[in-house]
């Protein structure tokens, strides 16, 4: 579905895109499209057993599958990053922050694969994303941001998008309509180093945000990560 022009979510199993036999919570994650001119670049892949679903819900909006040079990864969980390895098969271009970039090469329980009783299917990226550069994707502008807490990988991705600032946040906080923190039970799950991820978070200037899951955010957003914040500070003090 078109979210602004020329932005999509193509997939994303509580959003109804995509559906999957894997047995987990959140088991698909929400993945978006940027078309930029002839060229598309995604935001996460999803759990690689809905690409095919994903491929049709591209052509459904008249996006090519065939034109997607890179995806950007936002950490390396198996419902945001296993269809990494589809994606490398394929020859496109896959980004990451560097703890991200080595848990998907290793494929080890950072991955969480055992969360979904799967087996991650290891690939090397690219491309390292380091914290406040800016990537230039076919003339886009894309700052990487490093919000590590969920993950120590978790990056979220800024734009500028038909005169919107567009944060796609990962999983950092919480939009599933209750609590307000991504999933607590990753191996690499760090409370105190979360914090400050939301407190610089809080900080950040964006009009949009689409997270990893749930519902997406067009009406002041900031106000869902000064409230993760505040209850990040009385329940993890």
């Amino acid at each position: 579905m078109q979210l602004l022009p020329g932005l999509f979510q193509i997939g994303g199993s509580l959003s109804g895109l995509t559906a999957s036999q894997v047995a987990g919570p959140f088991d698909d994650c929400n993945v978006y499209a940027l078309k930029i001119k002839e060229h598309i670049v995604l935001i996460d892949c999803g759990n690689g057993e809905t690409f095919g679903e994903i491929e049709q819900n591209m052509l459904s909006w008249g996006l090519d599958p065939k034109a997607i040079t890179t995806c950007l990864l936002t950490h390396a969980h198996y419902d945001h990053a296993n269809a990494g390895s589809i994606l490398k098969k394929k020859g496109i271009t896959l980004l990451a922050q560097s703890q991200c970039a080595d848990a998907v090469k290793t494929g080890d329980e950072r991955c969480c694969g055992y969360l979904y009783h799967r087996k991650f299917q290891p690939f090397e990226v690219d491309k390292i994303v380091k914290d406040g550069q800016q990537l230039d994707l076919h003339g886009l502008s894309v700052e990487g941001i490093h919000l590590p807490g969920h993950t120590q990988g978790s990056t979220a991705y800024m734009i500028t998008w038909e005169g919107k600032r567009v944060l796609f946040s990962g999983d950092v906080i919480g939009t599933l309509g209750y609590g307000h923190f991504g999933w607590d039970g990753s191996i690499d799950f760090d409370k105190q180093i979360y914090i400050k991820s939301l407190r610089k978070m809080a900080s950040l200037e964006f009009d949009v945000m689409l997270p990893g899951h749930g519902l997406c955010s067009f009406s002041r957003p900031w106000e869902r990560v000064e409230t993760s914040l505040n209850e990040a500070l009385i329940q993890w003090r």
